[in-house]
C-alpha cells in the first residue's frame, strides 16, 4: 500500500490506517514536542490533534 492510499483510507475513517500514520509520525511529533530538553506532553497532544485534523482535510 502506498502512502497516498494509506492517507485516503485514513481520511475515509479506517482506524487501522490512522493508527499506522500516527505510528509512522510519532518520532517526529515527539521530537517537535521537546521544549528546553523536556517533553511537553500538552504540546505533543496538540500536535497529534493537528495531525489528525490534517488527515481529515487531505485531498488527493
Amino acid at each position: 500500500m502506498t502512502f497516498k492510499e494509506l492517507l485516503i483510507q485514513a481520511r475515509a475513517g479506517d482506524q487501522s490506517a490512522v493508527e499506522n500514520l500516527l505510528i509512522m509520525y510519532q518520532p517526529l511529533l515527539l521530537k517537535e514536542s521537546i521544549v528546553d530538553g523536556v517533553l511537553d506532553e500538552d504540546l505533543y497532544q496538540e500536535l497529534c490533534i493537528t495531525f489528525l485534523q490534517c488527515i481529515r482535510k487531505f485531498s488527493p
